[in-house]
Order: C-alpha cells, then structure tokens, then sequence
C-alpha cells in the first residue's frame, strides 16, 4: 500500500501572500497608441491565460518545496511492529481430540493451527516466523513480512513431522535462531505444548538462557487438562524470560490467550523522521520550470 504525503506541508502557507499579490498587486499597463485595434480583439482572454500560468507556476513551485512523497507502506522500513516467532508443539499428544469447541472432532494441532493463523493475520505491523518442535525443532517458516504465505505454511504442518516426543528446549533455541538476524528492538517467542519436556540436546533452562542473551522475550502457553502439561516449567520459563505464561484448557479460552498476548505486545509508533519515502519533488519543479520557459518564449516573441 502506497500513500501520498508532503514532507514540509507548511510550505503551502505562503501560498496565500503570493496568490493574493499576483490577483492584487497588478503592474500598471504601459500606454501605447495605436489605430487598429481590432488586431487585438482576444487580448483580455491572452492575459487572463498568462495570470493563469503565473499562479500554476507558483502554486506548482512550493508544492515542490513542501516536498511531495510517496511513502510504501509495505517497506519494512516504514513498519513499527515487532519480530514474533509462533514455536508450536507437533508431539504426537498434539493428535489428541476434545479441545475444539462444540461437536468438532478436530485435534489439538489442527485448532492451534487456525487460531495460530488467525493470530498472524492481525499483526499486520509485524514480522512472524514459525517453529514447529517434536523430538527436534525446526523453523518451518523464517521470520518475514508475508502474512499470507506464513499463516499459510501452517496450515501445510502436521502433528508428529518432527517427531513425537517434546523437545521444549529446542523449541525455544530454534526460534531465537530464527530470530538470529532481526534487527528489531522488541523481539518475541510464543512457545506453545501440550505436554512435558522429554526430548532434545538443549534443556529449556539453557534455552531461556540463550533467549534471554538474544534480549528476546518469552511467552509460554501450555494446552489441555490439568496435569498434562508442566505447568511449573513454563511458568518458571516465561518469569526467567520476561514475559507471561498462559494456559488454556479448550480453544475458546486459546482465543483469549492470543488475545491477551496481541494486547500486550503493541507497537510503539514510530516519529516522523524515522519513515522512508520516495521523493517526488522534481516534477512540480520541472513542470514549473516548464510554464516559466513557456511564459519567457511568449513574452520575447511579443517583444
């Protein structure tokens, strides 16, 4: 998306002592004699036509002044948002049903994968990757800009790709790998099981360590009934690593975790000096350029 903006827009302020002058401050017409007039039977509408000229110059002149710019929306440059990486449980405990809300018969992970989609879909200022951890981890997605895309490869996940235990440190150390080359000043992990950390080479207490070094925040949301998840563990892992743990024991209250989460983790707007746009100045200044050379040539050619 691209929008039309004027870096210096009090510039057009002195538009109005020009144009006003130009109508007002009139030079008095030099007398001259001459007997046939008839040759100049279009010269009020000639003069009318030059003063028309005059104020298209100025007005085209100062617009070039306040600098025209089109500003792309889509540049990252020109976003405020923060670096997110969604690590996402694919155990095979992630098959199990009677977390969907009503008669669905879906499983844990297809829940989690449309409401994981919904959720990036509305970080719209925002850049997201996606982890998804088993016995190992692995970044399905890297972090970028593309919504469509990203909330679309989740869908392409299944439970059980990356095996079927549940390597909560590799989760976590996956996604503050993805986060490696983010240059963000607010950089986020939203790790999300539905069981206990039995599986991989990093313990998430070397994991949170590694996020924390990063300066990555971390948020835990452990899923399902009572019991099924460590709950002890995500709580510690979210205080040590700055953020919050959630859990939630159906998709409703899923919602209302990624909800919370989205609230929490607002972008700041960013200052004016800090967007980058395209300048867009020279050409009222050449279209001015060109009346004025114009209005030059008619003036010499009359005498």
């Amino acid at each position: 998306m691209n929008i039309w903006s004027f870096e210096y827009l009090w510039a057009f302020v002195v538009l109005v002592p020009i144009l006003y002058c130009l109508y007002r401050c009139k030079r008095a017409p030099q007398k001259r004699y001459f007997p046939h007039l008839q040759f100049f039977g279009h010269l009020r509408r000639w003069r009318n036509l030059d003063w028309l000229f005059k104020v298209l110059s100025v007005v085209l002149i100062v617009s070039a002044l306040a600098s025209p710019v089109m500003i792309d929306l889509s540049d990252p440059r020109n976003r405020n948002g923060i670096d997110i990486v969604l690590s996402l449980d694919g155990s095979g405990s992630m098959n199990a049903s009677g977390f969907a809300e009503g008669e669905s018969r879906a499983t844990r992970f297809e829940v989690v994968q449309k409401i994981a989609s919904d959720f990036v879909m509305k970080r719209r200022e925002d850049n997201v990757g996606v982890v998804l951890f088993g016995d190992f981890a692995f970044i399905a997605t890297p972090v970028t800009y593309e919504k469509e895309i990203i909330a679309e490869m989740i869908g392409y996940l299944s439970f059980g790709m990356a095996g079927q235990n549940t390597a909560i440190g590799e989760g976590v150390a996956q996604g503050v790998r993805a986060l490696k080359g983010s240059k963000a000043k607010s950089k986020v992990i939203i790790l999300l099981t539905d069981g206990e950390h039995n599986s991989g080479a990093i313990s998430p207490k070397e994991a949170v360590e590694m996020a924390r070094k990063a300066g990555i925040k971390l948020y835990t949301i452990g899923i399902g009934k009572k019991g099924e998840f460590d709950s002890k563990l995500l709580a510690q892992m979210a205080k040590e690593g700055g953020g919050e743990y959630f859990s939630a024991m159906n998709e409703k209250e899923l919602v209302d975790v990624y909800a919370q989460i989205d609230t929490l983790e607002r972008s700041r707007i960013k200052s004016a000096e800090h967007i980058f746009a395209e300048p867009y100045y020279q050409w009222p200044l050449a279209g001015a350029l060109v009346l004025i050379l114009w209005m030059m040539s008619r003036r010499m050619v009359r005498g």
